[in-house]
Formats: C-alpha cells, sequence, structure tokens
C-alpha cells in the first residue's frame, strides 16, 4: 500500500482529498502546518506527498526547497495560485507536478498514479546502458555520468534524459514527452518539459543559450545530439 502524505489547511478540502485516496487504496497521513512536513516525513516516509501552496508556518515553496535535499519521493503541489511564475517556481524548487485548485478527484489521482509509477522498477528486458561520448547512462541504477563524475538528476529528469538519449538524432515532439513522462496530455500552455530541459542543460553543462547538446525544435519538440558529449 502506497502512503500519501498530504499537506493541507483546510480541514474540509483535506478531510474529502484523503477519504477519496484512501478509498483508492492509499494510506493517508495528513498535516495542516508547513513546519512540520520534515519531521512528519521523517516519521512517516510518505512514497508521495501532496503539499498546499499556502500553509500557515510555513508556505510550500519554503517547505519543497528546504526538504528536497533528502527527500526523495515525488512531490505534488497542490495549490490555488494559477500563475504561470508560481507553477514554474514550484517546479524550480523540486516540485515533481502541480495541480491547480479546485481539481476534480479522478484527475488528481490520475496525477498521483503518473508520479508513483516513476518510483517503480524498471523492467529487465529493456537495454538497460546508453553511452554518448563522455556521457554513460544506466537505466537500471538510474544513473547519469559524465565522465567519471555522477549526474545528479531527479527521476523525472532522468527519465527525460533517457527519452531523448534513446531517440538520439531524432526530434521528440513535445506532446510525447508529456504523454510518456509527465503522464498527461499537453495542453499547450504546461511549462513542465521546458523547466526541466532547461534544469537538464544546466546539470549537463549545455549552454543555456545556444544549446548544442539537447536543442530545441521550435515548434516541434527537442533535439538528443548523439555526438556532442566529447568535451
Amino acid at each position: 500500500m502506497h502512503k500519501i502524505l498530504l499537506v493541507e489547511d483546510d480541514a474540509r478540502l483535506a478531510s474529502l482529498v484523503q477519504s477519496f485516496l484512501q478509498q483508492q487504496g492509499f494510506e493517508v497521513r495528513l498535516e495542516s502546518r508547513g513546519d512540520t512536513v520534515a519531521a512528519a516525513c521523517q516519521a512517516f516516509s510518505p512514497d508521495l506527498l501532496i503539499l498546499d501552496l499556502m500553509l500557515p508556518g510555513m508556505d510550500g515553496f519554503t517547505v519543497c526547497r528546504n526538504i528536497r535535499a533528502w527527500f526523495n519521493a515525488p512531490i505534488l503541489m497542490l495549490t490555488a495560485k494559477q500563475s504561470d511564475i508560481d507553477q514554474v517556481l514550484g517546479l524550480e524548487l523540486g516540485a515533481d507536478d502541480y495541480v491547480i485548485k479546485p481539481v476534480e478527484p479522478r484527475v488528481l489521482l490520475a496525477r498521483v498514479n503518473a508520479l508513483l509509477r516513476r518510483t517503480q522498477p524498471v523492467s529487465k528486458s529493456d537495454n538497460q546502458e546508453l553511452q554518448f561520448g563522455k556521457l554513460r547512462l544506466n537505466n537500471s541504477a538510474r544513473e547519469a555520468h559524465y565522465g567519471p563524475e555522477l549526474v545528479e538528476l531527479t527521476s523525472y529528469e532522468f527519465d527525460l534524459l533517457w527519452m531523448l538519449a534513446k531517440h538520439a538524432g531524432q526530434t521528440v515532439k513535445r506532446e510525447a514527452i508529456h504523454k510518456q513522462i509527465i503522464g498527461r496530455e499537453y495542453d499547450g500552455l504546461d511549462r513542465t518539459v521546458d523547466v526541466r530541459v532547461s534544469h537538464l542543460r544546466r546539470k549537463l553543462n549545455d549552454n543555456a543559450d545556444t544549446p548544442f547538446r539537447i536543442k530545441t525544435v521550435w515548434g516541434k519538440g527537442y533535439l538528443f545530439v548523439a555526438d556532442a558529449w566529447n568535451d
């Protein structure tokens, strides 16, 4: 049974979401303050954290930033804020996804299940290693090395890099990335993939202004350049 820590200060909403998720087979613990989340994560060891933004004690942005260094499970931000800036900031601080309140229960469930699938073991039947120059990817260990150095990637970032690398030399459409990596259809506005690609470029020493390793194909998607990993 997967364990979910739900951090929401609206008692009625928290109770409704908890009840719904419990009916779907999850074990759900509630917290109503931001400044208690770290201790709750350590005590409860949730498989997923659903985190509201506007919380007493400490806001969700600060909570996310503070725990991300050691909390490895997915973080789903649940927020009433619709600003594009707020959504991108949440992703920059380490959130894996976000939903805007009010959200239909089935939509929330789909996002939860999509995030939890990211933590499932990889099938042994697949080709588990790829190498391009100094870049070496191991899908079984979910590790990326550039030369002798381990590149610290989140689960989403590794999955995105693996998907692009498997299709090296081909343009991977944004719609395909959303469906396979994010777990939902692209609505034309979602910035999640843009943020993930930006993170990958920074961590892999790509040029942010004129990228040469992971190129943007405007209006289509992204291109992993196979021969750009030797320097």
